[in-house]
């Protein structure tokens, strides 16, 4: 058959096509990929055919497998954009030149690139050891946070008001979901908080990977900057 378009005055009409098909018999043979599009009736009386039902089975599974790839193809690019975004903040700390610098690579990719509107960084020392940043005691984070931090792991989900107000101060009536991960590498100890005012933007064990990187790394830089810790653990 030819590929090119039909002049108004050949337009193909049922007849036409009907005639085509019963001098070409093998047209389906050989253009099979066309058939899950066709709507092709089988007599069996009040029954559904076996091949009626088979054919009915396969189109909606093609439509599932065609629905779950999508999923995965949106899955795929939202982490290549994520992957991309922590690439460029762990440069960004890596050339960071003071404790200062640091600090700020780390609150303004957050907010900026990763579009994150409540950023919260605690690091648990009894003084004051990191200029812009904010530094409570091991024993309040233990008892404000303690549980959190007890896996060791990165969580995300909806916490209490009070480990809200703990993390994120007077902006913590405004965060409904939270991703946490904790900071720790030889002595030093401290927490890392995004917050969401959408209430299932950080559903539980989704989307922690990438922070749990950004975690690691920043808690190597800092010490790397000023390599002294608290020796007592939360």
């Amino acid at each position: 058959m030819s590929d090119k378009p039909l002049h108004p005055a050949h337009q193909l009409d049922a007849h036409t096509v009907a005639e085509y098909l019963r001098l070409h018999p093998a047209f389906f043979a050989e253009y099979d990929e066309l058939l899950p599009d066709l709507i092709i009736p089988h007599q069996s009386g009040q029954a559904v055919s076996l091949v009626e039902r088979q054919v009915k089975l396969l189109r909606e599974r093609n439509i599932d497998v065609r629905h779950r790839l999508g999923q995965l193809m949106d899955v795929a690019r939202e982490n290549d954009r994520l992957f991309e975004k922590s690439r460029r903040l762990i440069l960004d700390l890596l050339e960071a030149q003071s404790l200062e610098q640091v600090i700020a690579s780390i609150e303004d990719s957050l907010r900026d690139d990763f579009q994150v509107p409540f950023v919260s960084l605690v690091l648990f020392s009894e003084a004051q050891r990191f200029p812009n940043a904010r530094c409570v005691s091991h024993a309040k984070a233990r008892e404000s946070i303690g549980h959190l931090l007890d896996s060791g792991k990165t969580l995300s989900g909806v916490l209490r008001p009070d480990e809200l107000a703990f993390l994120f101060g007077e902006q913590s009536d405004q965060v409904a979901s939270t991703a946490i991960a904790p900071i720790q590498h030889q002595g030093l100890h401290g927490v890392l908080a995004l917050g969401s005012r959408d209430a299932n933007h950080y559903r539980n064990a989704t989307g922690t990977l990438f922070l749990g990187y950004i975690a690691d790394a920043l808690a190597r830089v800092l010490l790397r900057q000023r390599p002294i810790a608290d020796d007592v653990r939360v």
